[in-house]
């Protein structure tokens, strides 16, 4: 491992007359010599295309494809910075992206080239990997060696953008050196070494395969394996294939692979972990039962200001224990949140109270936003990084995820966190993928929304809810939406805003149960206005009885 190298040009630059395994991709490897002088041709190119006075950004509109990690390097040796471009965007807000983020030179390849036909990118030069034009441009940089002198520790090196699932997306500044320090960060805490074989099936438009899984191979001088697109089915194929012993996942990666038929060789592989965020509790064991692999769920904000790490010890559904100066805190009032109650199932018994949002007080690593000061304000106030996500703590000082701080729902006066209905819901057989959000209540407040990905009976599933132990009284769902498939972003992260504004009103079927009883049925055809519906207008108790709502009593 190299504990030296202070930015990601060093630990390029390191893998000079490296001939080990360093990068694969299908058919094709490259030794780590190979990637390090591949990336000084293009740093040496990107230098010479970059205007003087121009931010020496740099978009890249790849697949996983070796340009992708060639040209990161490329940028880190030429003092640059990468804006990872999301190939699921379209028209103009992929044209807001390349712009906003004052892209000069957008690498891109032959398939996504219709994604830019009539886009209006001024001052913007588009290279083609896959093309002649391309080689030779390459060529007379051919001898190029890699330096690392032109990039310092601080020196801007990502611009990645937050997944969007809740907004417009903003591009997160991360600099060499705090990369760097990741990588190490993550290589010392699995014990990493060059021996490992890192599977990059995560998109690298996002921070999660560039942080968690390419940075640490960087350190280790570890081989990475990739894969273009993520694929459920060719997961395992390709673990085997590559004798993959690391990855890390996003979003609902871990539900798609369960979802695969399980085969008597499935334990058959090198794999040893896995990293990410998101599987869930139920899941995790799930993978770990039928694949033997341990997944560790992690929790780091995007934009790096906060992060908790698990340690052995850590209870089940916990992230980990809070590092010093990481607190729970009311959003409203800036009070710590007492610990979290629970009874002898595991039930939340004062989310009300417990439930708020994870704050930095110490030193933070946040580097901003690229130009969006508002956005980097809400983050940064009273001198404190406030990460937008909601957590609980226990009384030992473990913390417990619970969404983001618009995933909160209040019923009956009682604050509810969506993760945690969704970790329970998880359970029920047919649930291939869970999310939970509000929906307006007529009254005040919210009730309880759940979209199910696979199979649902209504009979079935109201038993599962009366024998799960740790449902609490207001966390049954009022309303289900049945899907087919989950609307995911390109990190596989659920649509949960989507979802949200969607409501009632949808092209799938819905269930909902009336208050005070247990069975769910269909909802009318007519929609949720009508004389069955249940979140019709209303204009006091009356109106609210005849939609099969009871008023609250105050």
């Amino acid at each position: 491992m190299d504990s030296r190298a202070s930015t990601v040009a060093e630990l390029i630059t390191a893998r000079w007359g490296d001939d080990r395994p360093g990068l694969r991709w299908e058919d094709r490897t490259l030794t780590h010599h190979e990637v390090a002088a591949g990336a000084a041709s293009r740093a040496a190119l990107l230098t010479d295309l970059l205007p003087p006075a121009a931010e020496p950004h740099l978009g890249v509109l790849l697949d996983n494809t070796p340009e992708f990690p060639l040209w990161l390097a490329a940028a880190a040796l030429a003092g640059a910075a990468v804006a990872g471009i999301n190939p699921t965007r379209r028209g103009a807000e992929l044209a807001r992206d390349v712009l906003h983020t004052e892209c000069r030179v957008l690498v891109t390849e032959r398939a996504h080239l219709p994604l830019l036909e009539g886009l209006d990118l001024p001052g913007v030069r588009v290279l083609v990997t896959d093309t002649t034009e391309y080689d030779e441009l390459l060529t007379p940089y051919a001898d190029a060696r890699p330096d690392p002198v032109r990039a310092g520790p601080r020196d801007r090196f990502l611009l990645y953008f937050t997944s969007g699932s809740t907004g417009v997306p903003k591009a997160a500044l991360c600099s060499q050196g705090r990369l760097a320090a990741a990588g190490r960060s993550l290589a010392d805490q699995f014990s990493l070494s060059a021996d490992d074989v890192h599977y990059v099936c995560m998109p690298m438009f996002h921070g999660n395969a560039v942080i968690a899984d390419w940075a640490p191979a960087l350190v280790t001088g570890a081989t990475v394996a990739l894969r273009r697109r993520f694929s459920a089915s060719g997961f395992l194929p390709d673990v085997r294939r590559y004798g993959a012993t690391y990855f890390t996942y996003v979003g609902r990666a871990i539900q798609y692979v369960l979802a695969t038929g399980p085969r008597s060789d499935d334990r058959d592989h090198t794999l040893r972990l896995g990293f990410g965020t998101e599987a869930g509790a139920v899941d995790a064991a799930a993978f770990e039962r039928r694949f033997g692999v341990r997944l560790v769920e992690g929790y780091g904000s995007s934009e790096g200001g906060a992060a908790v790490q698990w340690s052995p010890g850590t209870p089940p559904g916990a992230v980990g224990r809070a590092a010093p100066g990481l607190v729970v805190l009311d959003g409203e009032t800036g009070e710590e949140c007492p610990a979290a109650v629970f009874d002898g199932a595991g039930r939340l018994l004062n989310g009300d109270e417990a439930i708020g949002e994870l704050v930095n007080r110490g030193p933070s690593p946040f580097e901003g936003y690229w130009r969006n000061p508002r956005a980097e304000a809400e983050r940064r106030r009273d001198r404190m990084y406030w990460t937008g996500d909601l957590f609980y703590r226990d009384t030992d000082g473990y913390l417990y995820f619970a969404g983001r701080t618009d995933d909160r729902l209040r019923v009956d006066g009682e604050n509810l966190a969506a993760a945690m209905i969704e970790n329970i819901l998880a359970r029920y057989e047919g649930a291939e993928a869970v999310c939970v959000y509000a929906v307006p209540d007529p009254v005040t407040g919210d009730q309880v929304m759940a979209t199910i990905a696979g199979s649902f009976d209504p009979e079935t599933f109201t038993g599962f809810l009366a024998a799960q132990p740790d449902l609490g009284t207001k966390m049954a769902p009022r309303f289900v939406r049945v899907v087919e498939r989950m609307p995911v972003t390109a990190t596989s992260k659920i649509r949960r805003a989507e979802l949200r504004r969607e409501g009632l009103c949808c092209p799938d079927p819905v269930w909902w149960r009336r208050p005070g009883e247990c069975t769910y049925r269909r909802l009318t055809d007519a929609g949720p206005g009508n004389a069955e519906g249940p979140l019709a207008p209303t204009r006091g108790p009356s109106s609210v009885r005849r939609q099969g709502l009871e008023p609250r009593t105050r």
